[in-house]
């Protein structure tokens, strides 16, 4: 306890330093939360040590308000340990904790609207994500900024909508402070198998031990993993422990809120990226305070100001949208971990298709190996397939009056033909957004590629215009070639144009499309598995976005268009990326009582990816590609730090990191390559160079590229990003 009048080192977030000296105005513990002030900007930190600066007393500003809560000693300790992994300042992993500064203000008064549902105007495809806004948050009244961050439309469409009476002023009134009150309970009415039973039993051991452990939940898809972690929340909530249930976005489902609450008598809260600005203030204090004890979310829901936490679940721990790359890079499986290590309790890694590094813990005796080999309910494992392209080539078909390049081979067709006549549902998967990936002139071969990235602009026919992936930059399909005059032509395949193929050759199938740019909310892809469940939709073709977390019990058939589509990336992850992508996607067929299949399109159907998932040989693939792994001391065998430099100017950017390479130690065990130019050049308007800084499986890279980067001035214009063991090396 430190005494008023004491002066402390207050931690600031996204301040570069370890903190500032201020002088307490009444007393305060190490980690309380104070409001300070920086260059007369006011900030909310924490308190992190005594004061160190050697100021006269007299240049020390008071704190100018001090909280009743805060973050305990293992908090602080995990910033301080994610700080040194990292290599983010700890002001920086402060920020995403702090992340709601309105849970430190007086409860605001807002005007808030309501959406009216007996309206009778014309539903726009704005009007329609505005609709689905209010669904998703149960119809609670908003403000305009709400409404516009989480549907996604501009200040003017919500203006229309207060003018025309769609949306309706509520009263003014003070933004609800209730926590959530939910009292959470056990129905026992789920029977697990035996598999499951122990597997539980071995967690609940662990919950009720205390300690620190880590349990790899490795069940096939469609095995009862959730039930099994629903278990053990259970036991860690119901001896008073909080529990986060973390999982990544796209599968929170209405299917997981229903099974959630059919278990425990009461919806779970939710942490992810589309709350409400009031509901964001309401979780937070809600956790802060202790009252909410069980959240289900994505990785940021990892920095809640958690009290008394005493379980993790993280549900497909392989997916690599726990890796973030904006704010700070991290991982968040593993800051999870750090953060199981530091407090001492136990976590739980849940996947059909665990990550190389979790697979190698297991085998090094560092995590609990628990197995689930048959899927619940007594329904069978999908019979997959290869259709090898070199003798089944598509045949073309014709749309708009002219001849186009089909992708679906006569086998699929058959399959999917049989499969409807059945009454049965059909996925088709490929991993493309939009209708073409390129848009070139085959007279003088310009190529359609966006002004702000290194990269070439996809076409998308559902709303006729060119994308950039990168940026969201958007242009008109040109008619001619902007060169020459001659005609353009689309080259390459994306989901929309399967539509076309499938709408021709089976014109009275009912299809849907799935990929992030037609799922623009949590509502719309709830309302597209609702058509699922209720056999509204015949065929649905889609992105990876169906490859998790789906259960849908008539989908008998799952084809994908192209498999051969990751298998020879650069990244030395490519074969187990598109070997649990592939795998995944084929969990979605025959989860109900008729069996399914599922066919792989391939050129290469003895490829190591391929027969493996034929086989359900995951063992034997996984233990092949470490195998090159080690020899090539990549991780989980080695460390690698990317050190990513960007400018604005080619020629600032090529000056400093000739500086940087020329200051780069010289390792023992390691090396540091680079730099050269990052595969994607320019991002938005930002050119990009890479080091690559390589090591042993024990080699503490972090020291040393913290202190190669802090030996060369970093001029204005320049900025580095550090990514510890990247997943992406674009």
């Amino acid at each position: 306890m430190f005494n008023a009048g004491t002066i402390v080192k207050v931690l600031i977030p996204n301040v570069v330093n370890t903190g500032y000296d201020y002088r307490l105005t009444g007393p305060a513990n190490l980690g309380t939360f104070v409001a300070v002030s920086v260059m007369n900007r006011p900030y909310i930190g924490v308190v992190y040590g005594f004061g160190d600066s050697g100021l006269p007393d007299a240049k020390i500003k008071n704190v100018s308000q001090i909280f009743d809560t805060g973050l305990s000693l293992t908090d602080l300790q995990w910033i301080r340990r994610m700080s040194e992994w990292t290599l983010m300042a700890p002001g920086a992993v402060l920020r995403l904790i702090i992340n709601v500064p309105d849970a430190f203000l007086p409860p605001p008064v807002q005007q808030l609207y309501s959406y009216n549902f007996d309206n009778n105007a014309r539903m726009t495809e704005n009007r329609l994500a505005v609709c689905d806004a209010f669904a998703s948050n149960d119809n609670e009244p908003m403000t305009t900024s709400d409404i516009q961050n989480i549907s996604h439309v501009s200040s003017a469409v919500v203006r229309t909508m207060i003018k025309n009476g769609i949306l309706l002023p509520s009263a003014l009134r003070v933004v609800d402070e209730g926590a959530f009150d939910y009292k959470y309970m056990d129905s026992g009415d789920i029977e697990l198998n035996a598999e499951q039973q122990s597997a539980a039993n071995v967690i609940g051991d662990a919950i009720s031990g205390g300690g620190f452990s880590v349990h790899l939940l490795d069940g096939i898809t469609g095995s009862g993993k959730t039930q099994v972690y629903f278990d053990s929340a259970w036991r860690a909530y119901s001896a008073g422990k909080s529990v986060l249930l973390m999982m990544p976005e796209i599968a929170l489902t209405a299917q997981f809120m229903h099974r959630f609450a059919s278990r425990f008598g009461a919806p779970p809260v939710v942490w992810h990226s589309n709350l409400t600005s009031a509901r964001r203030r309401q979780i937070w204090r809600g956790v802060a305070q202790g009252k909410i004890r069980m959240v289900v979310g994505t990785r940021s829901a990892l920095f809640l100001p958690w009290q008394d936490l005493g379980l993790i679940v993280i549900d497909e721990e392989h997916d690599t949208s726990y890796k973030q790359e904006d704010m700070g890079n991290y991982h968040a499986r593993d800051m999870a971990i750090l953060r199981a290590r530091i407090a001492n309790f136990p976590i739980v890694l849940a996947s059909a298709t665990p990550s190389a590094e979790t697979l190698e813990n297991v085998n090094l005796g560092k995590y609990n190996h628990l197995r689930l080999t048959s899927r619940y309910g007594g329904a069978s494992l999908p019979k997959i397939e290869t259709i090898d392209l070199r003798e089944h080539r598509p045949e073309p078909y014709m749309a708009d009056d002219t001849e186009q390049t089909g992708y679906l081979s006569e086998p699929m067709c058959d399959a999917i033909s049989q499969t409807l006549s059945g009454g049965q549902q059909v996925m088709l998967f490929i991993n493309r957004r939009g209708f073409a990936p390129i848009v070139q002139c085959k007279k003088c071969g310009w190529t359609a590629t966006c002004p702000d990235c290194s990269v070439g602009m996809t076409y998308h026919k559902r709303v006729n215009k060119l994308l950039c992936h990168m940026c969201g930059r958007t242009a008109p399909l040109p008619t001619k070639c902007p060169q020459c005059d001659a005609p353009v032509s689309m080259r390459g395949v994306g989901l929309e144009k399967i539509q076309q193929e499938v709408n021709v050759r089976f014109p009275s199938a009912r299809t849907a499309l799935v990929s992030s740019d037609t799922i623009l909310s949590r509502q719309t892809l709830e309302r597209l598995v609702h058509q699922m469940e209720q056999g509204e939709i015949d065929i649905v073709i889609g992105t990876q976005i169906l490859a998790k977390g789906h259960h849908f019990p008539n989908l008998t058939l799952v084809g994908v268009v192209d498999s051969d589509m990751g298998l020879f990336g650069t990244d030395f992850r490519s074969g187990e990326h598109t070997f649990q992508q592939l795998f995944q996607v084929a969990g979605r067929a025959g989860r109900g009582r008729i069996p399914g299949r599922v066919l792989l399109q391939t050129y290469q159907p003895d490829h190591p990816v391929i027969t493996s998932i034929c086989n359900y040989d995951r063992d034997s693939f996984m233990s092949t590609d470490m195998a090159g792994r080690r020899l090539a001391q990549m991780p989980p065998y080695g460390q690698l730090i990317a050190v990513i430099v960007e400018s604005e100017k080619e020629s600032t950017l090529a000056r400093f990191c000739a500086d940087l390479s020329a200051t780069a130690p010289i390792l023992h065990g390691g090396k540091i390559m680079g730099p050269i130019t990052a595969q994607i050049y320019q991002i938005r308007n930002w050119y990009r160079m890479r080091f690559l800084v390589s090591g042993g499986r024990n080699a503490n890279l972090q020291p040393i590229v913290s202190s190669w980067l802090s030996s060369v001035r970093v001029p204005s214009g320049v900025r580095i990003k550090i990514d510890v063991n990247p997943v992406n090396f674009m």
